[in-house]
């Protein structure tokens, strides 16, 4: 049992309210500061994009036994449907039979796991702005204003959980051999809506999450509880096919009718939703070290803001406190080694899942569409069925198990060159699944 700390974390995100749960059940005395008003008591809509939970994100809710909670809210989602522009649909399983991601609203989930933490006694203090911490003592100061007066708020440790723009770390960048990077995607994204049937049943699939695979821009929607879906349309800023080409309402139906004609009979607000929601941005942060002595660390997207594409955020974030649990664990009191060695785990895997994310939107958008690409997932799909102690899909490594990020990408990169092989073979079309497309895997993974 630790020495109980007086700890702020700074932000009521996901990340940060539930890393206070575990640190409240480990006997600390925690308070969460966030600028934005209580989550529970505003409406939650207009730029969000729906949250896929997996296996690292449940790790960290069971072993605080909060999983069984938290799935009655989401929906279970076992494939990709993929609609073509030919209004052909095609089936797309993620794993093995009975292995599924669950879809949960953010809105929703933010609000269950801050009534969570608020009954394991964590307090919160909403409307707080914090501007600055000091690092060597642990000091936030909080104001109306950045230029105005500010308050002190002297604690034992600071947690930043305050997203890509953290505020915590926009303090540790000012300190001598702080690495820090920062990229935004040319492509932004848009919420649009699919609204619930009359009797609250889905109007399309609600096991799927749906794709329209349309090259450089794609539209993606994922279930919600309530029998409508969260639709997200990514799409470059500028150019031909962008936000930019869309500036009327004519044009929009226009583009809608041609390259997502099967969304009509489900979108029926798209002009609405269209031009009323905020085009909203996609960044990339890194940066080094996550730690300040054994006072200050970041967390979740303060330290490493990824893109959505894979479902990983929510579930990274989840995971350092998974690692930083075990690490407290491990070291008791001496918490300069226990922010070391998190930190030292945790890079090379954050580092690991934003490649993999970013790469994933060229998979999502275009390499879906096309045969080939499905073909050689069929093909991957098959062999691991008959050898899974040989091969598992990089997909599956990703989000049905608990391999490190950092061996996921190196062996995914290994397994996509011995497909580059196999699908180069003569008429591998008619023979994907002989004995000698088996046997030749077989002899390249030697």
């Amino acid at each position: 049992m630790q020495t109980p700390q007086k700890i702020a974390i700074v932000g009521s995100g996901l990340v940060g309210t539930l890393l206070a749960i575990y640190l409240k059940k480990m006997g600390h005395d925690v308070h969460v500061y966030d600028r934005s008003p209580d989550i529970r008591t505003v409406e939650f809509s207009g730029r969000s994009i729906n949250l896929v939970m997996s296996d690292r994100g449940w790790r960290a809710l069971e072993n605080i036994g909060l999983d069984a909670e938290i799935k009655k809210i989401g929906i279970a989602v076992d494939k990709r449907a993929i609609h073509m522009q030919d209004n052909k649909l095609n089936y797309q399983y993620y794993g093995k039979e009975g292995e599924v991601i669950f879809s949960l609203s953010r809105g929703i989930l933010n609000r269950k796991m801050i009534d969570l933490a608020e009954k394991s006694g964590v307090v919160f203090f909403f409307e707080h702005k914090i501007w600055d911490v000091t690092l060597a003592d642990a000091t936030l100061h909080s104001g109306d204003s950045e230029r105005g007066e500010w308050q002190e708020l002297k604690y034992d440790k600071v947690f930043g959980a305050d997203g890509a723009f953290s505020r915590i770390r926009h303090r540790m960048q000012r300190q001598s051999m702080f690495n820090y990077s920062q990229e935004f995607l040319n492509i932004g994204y848009k919420e649009l809506h699919i609204p619930a049937n009359a009797d609250g049943t889905h109007k399309i699939d609600k096991h799927s999450l749906h794709i329209w695979p349309r090259g450089h821009f794609m539209l993606m929607a994922l279930p919600n509880l309530d029998g409508s879906f969260t639709c997200t349309l990514f799409m470059p800023f500028e150019g031909q096919n962008s936000f930019e080409a869309l500036k009327d309402q004519s044009v929009l139906v226009d583009f809608f009718a041609k390259y997502f004609p099967d969304t009509a009979a489900v979108i029926p607000d798209l002009v609405e939703d269209f031009f009323k929601n905020p085009t909203s941005y996609l960044v990339m942060m890194k940066c080094f070290p996550w730690t300040f002595e054994d006072k200050v660390a970041l967390i979740g997207d303060s330290a490493h803001a990824i893109v959505p594409f894979y479902g990983q955020g929510m579930n990274a974030g989840f995971e350092d406190i998974t690692v930083l649990s075990e690490m407290i664990e491990k070291y008791g009191n001496d918490w300069k080694t226990i922010f070391e060695e998190y930190e030292l785990s945790r890079k090379p895997n954050a580092d690991a899942i934003a490649e993999l994310s970013y790469r994933n939107f060229m998979e999502m958008s275009s390499k879906t569409a096309d045969e080939k690409f499905l073909l050689q997932k069929k093909i991957e799909k098959w062999f691991s069925d008959k050898h899974p102690d040989k091969w598992l899909p990089l997909y599956s490594r990703v989000t049905f198990s608990l391999q490190p990020y950092s061996e996921a990408l190196a062996i995914g990169d290994m397994q996509n060159k011995i497909m580059e092989e196999i699908m180069a073979m003569p008429n591998i079309e008619e023979k994907w699944s002989s004995e000698e497309v088996e046997n030749k895997i077989i002899s390249l993974l030697k």
